[in-house]
């Protein structure tokens, strides 16, 4: 078969957030998309806003946009749309991996024939996501530079999964991990980490194959880590948990916006892209979503290794020129930030240490979700 790879500007971007739909007085989950999308479909801010897998969940998207800036200031008129349909309602939005108490066997799929499909073929682990995540779509200019960027990104996956790890709580236990999301989204058949096809026409005869056995559709329904999406041009990263702020999110978009960036230009110059064999991409996936900021990861094809956190400083110094050219600079210092507060996995812990543990805690830490999101910022855990 022949994957049709659409004509894309340069390096543009797009940024796609999947937000839980919650109680205002309990902050258990509501099931309420269809109602919110209803009530959003006359507002011209109505195309920010999208149906997700299951009803309780809504995603806002951007346009295609020049900047990280531009595509952060259409997902917060999205929410804004949202908000004042979801007001009425008592219903609120909460962003995080995983909800930190409400079931699975409550929630229901939404009304599409694709998602019906996933939960007939998956079963109980289709019916187990309840996570929620955050895409980001970078243009390519030339089809011959997506397999290397793909390829390469996968080195600093780990990266991207600890700084934005927001799924401590799945099911009202904490698990242990700083990224449940990541482990509970890899059980889909299509889902988890891509192979490491070397030219267009193997990814191709993938596609083919999966078709012609029917364990997909369309492309779409490849829901890799980091993937080529050939309908829009772009390369499109879906590694990240989601976000409880637009601030760390635009941190996360301009981070995947200048990594995408620099692996082009190195492309340009014809300089080799870094690249890891798969053992040592699982194993830092693995160790990611395990132990957030304190994973120890490998760094490259040689096996070295360093603290997650000591070694993004250097990546960060690297990129900082990239992201003067795309206007993302404020953005991208942000990730320290991060490092500084902590990620939301670990502050989502701090809630519930402060109010003691068990249901009321996790209530809590709901609540402390919501409040990041309507501050557009990390907050301290407060007692």
């Amino acid at each position: 078969m022949v994957l049709e790879f659409a004509a894309s500007d340069r390096s543009s971007v797009g940024l796609e957030w999947e937000l839980a739909l919650v109680d205002a007085d309990s902050g258990n989950l509501r099931q309420v998309a269809p109602a919110v999308i209803e009530a959003v479909a006359d507002d011209v801010r109505h195309r920010f806003v999208k149906p997700e897998f299951l009803r309780n969940t809504v995603e806002v998207i951007s346009d295609v946009r020049r900047t990280v800036p531009e595509a952060i200031s259409d997902l917060e008129r999205g929410i804004a749309a949202i908000h004042d349909a979801t007001g009425p309602m008592r219903v609120d939005l909460m962003g995080a991996g995983t909800h930190p108490f409400a079931h699975w066997s409550q929630q229901k799929v939404t009304d599409k024939k694709r998602y019906a499909t996933v939960v007939d073929r998956a079963q109980v682990v289709g019916r187990q996501q309840i996570v929620y995540g955050v895409h980001a779509h970078v243009g390519i200019e030339d089809r011959a530079k997506v397999l290397p960027i793909v390829n390469s990104l996968l080195v600093y996956l780990p990266y991207l999964q600890v700084l934005s790890a927001s799924s401590p709580f799945f099911g009202g236990d904490d698990t242990g991990y700083a990224s449940m999301r990541t482990m509970i989204f890899q059980q889909l058949p299509t889902a988890g980490l891509p192979y490491q096809f070397g030219a267009w026409s193997e990814l191709e005869r993938y596609v083919a194959d999966m078709l012609h056995t029917g364990v997909i559709d369309d492309f779409t329904e490849v829901r890799w880590d980091v993937r080529p999406a050939p309908h829009f041009g772009t390369v499109e990263v879906r590694i990240c948990d989601g976000t409880s702020n637009t601030f760390e999110l635009a941190a996360l978009g301009a981070l995947v916006h200048c990594l995408v960036e620099h692996l082009s230009g190195l492309l340009d110059e014809g300089r080799p892209l870094p690249t890891m064999p798969p053992w040592f991409v699982h194993e830092n996936k693995w160790r990611a979503a395990r132990y957030g900021t304190d994973a120890i990861i490998i760094l490259d094809r040689a096996g070295e290794e360093e603290l997650v956190t000591d070694a993004l400083p250097r990546l960060l110094t690297t990129l900082e020129p990239v992201a003067e050219r795309l206007g993302c600079a404020a953005e991208l210092d942000g990730v320290r930030e991060i490092v500084r507060r902590g990620a939301s996995y670990q502050r989502q812990r701090e809630v519930a240490r402060v109010h003691g543990g068990g249901q009321d805690a996790l209530e809590a830490v709901v609540a402390s979700l919501v409040a990041e999101l309507h501050a557009g910022r990390p907050l301290p855990a407060a007692g």
